[in-house]
């Protein structure tokens, strides 16, 4: 069955860097697109970056492009989430997902990275 398990989070300074990681198993993962999403207290779930399954295509949302990377690395079934310059807005509960073919969507238990002085 699908499963996704992020790690990397925690308590980090601002202006400092994480890199997070999602281990994926359970289903064709390096022909499957993938996504990191976030989730602060009290706000909407916001999508943060995409990548497909062959890893040279990613998109990453605009505001974010200049301090976040989504990469992967398909001999490891896992794809990363490099952040740096990190700031307190950034505080939130990071998530990977993968949808089916189908539609079915699948998110991990997420991580949570903390930025605060």
């Amino acid at each position: 069955q699908v499963q996704l398990v992020e790690s990397g989070g925690g308590l980090v300074q601002p202006g400092g860097s994480l890199r997070l990681s999602c281990a994926a198993s359970g289903f064709p993962f390096t022909s499957s697109g993938m996504r990191w999403y976030r989730q602060a207290p009290g706000k909407e779930r916001e999508w943060v970056a995409s990548i497909n399954g062959a890893g040279d295509d990613t998109v990453r949302r605009e505001s974010l492009r200049d301090r976040f990377t989504i990469s992967r690395d398909n001999m490891k079934n896992t794809v990363y989430l490099e952040m740096k310059d990190l700031k307190p807005e950034d505080t939130a509960v990071y998530y990977c997902r993968y949808r089916s073919v189908s539609g079915s969507e699948y998110w991990g238990q997420g991580t949570q990275v903390t930025v605060s002085s």
